[in-house]
């Protein structure tokens, strides 16, 4: 019990440090977040794009819902609980960081035998397991859009790449607000400054989060049109969901 709360002491004050240290100079500590975040984005996109282009499946019909067509509010909202929880995934294995790589190891201290051995290794496993969970899920998400976006270019014979093109005024922006955490994770785990990621992901949530409401509102009202003008496909409007 000393231990934990020794720990949680030592974290509270690394986490005031580096609130202290960013306000200083906030700009290159984001820089560098929106950095790694945006090249992550780009590369998830390409991925997409290599996944639609090996697909050989048959064609499907266009989801009758943003960015294909204009929506509504509750378009809105359904999207930002969809990557509210993706945000929030990303988040906790931000914070999984921070307690694996920063806590657990100080509480290690006055522990024998099983017990210590897990407080000075469970860290790297649970960062190898928060790694594994992270690539899984991306790559999924990746195979799964992929399959879609050829589907989608079957049935309006229009390149995926253009399609992408189409839908690039909401994606790049949401991909960027969700891989913000991960990217903070991953500049973090490099330098190996475990102690940095509670204040991590405060901030990069409290970031993320506008940007995904300024992401749905774009992806319901506007991307739909630069998807029309961009790929010439005539999809009917509805206004079914207020």
């Amino acid at each position: 019990m000393v231990e934990a709360s020794y720990a949680f002491t030592v974290g509270l004050q690394a986490t005031r440090e580096s609130f202290a240290r960013w306000q200083r100079r906030p700009l290159p500590v984001v820089g560098r977040w929106a950095l790694g975040s945006l090249s992550t984005a780009a590369v998830m996109l390409v991925a997409v794009w290599i996944v639609s282009m090996l697909d050989s499946s048959a064609a499907a019909p266009v989801p009758m819902l943003p960015p294909f067509v204009v929506g509504g509010w509750g378009d809105v909202i359904s999207l930002l609980e969809h990557n509210g929880l993706v945000l929030a995934l990303h988040s906790l294995a931000c914070l999984a960081g921070f307690i694996a790589g920063s806590s657990l190891p100080l509480q290690a201290g006055d522990r024998t035998g099983v017990s210590r051995w897990v407080h000075l290794h469970g860290g790297r496993i649970a960062i190898g397991f928060v790694v594994a969970a992270t690539t899984f899920s991306l790559t999924v998400q990746t195979w799964v859009l992929g399959h879609s976006l050829a589907r989608i270019s079957g049935n309006l014979s229009v390149s995926p790449g253009l399609i992408l093109i189409g839908v690039l005024p909401h994606a790049v922006l949401e991909l960027t607000a969700l891989f913000l955490p991960l990217a903070a994770w991953i500049l973090a785990s490099r330098r190996g400054a475990w102690d940095e990621l509670l204040a991590a992901t405060i901030v990069t949530t409290a970031i993320a989060i506008p940007m995904l409401v300024v992401a749905a509102i774009v992806e319901v009202y506007v991307s739909p049109h630069v998807f029309q003008a961009v790929t010439g496909a005539h999809i009917v409007y509805y206004t079914i969901r207020p």
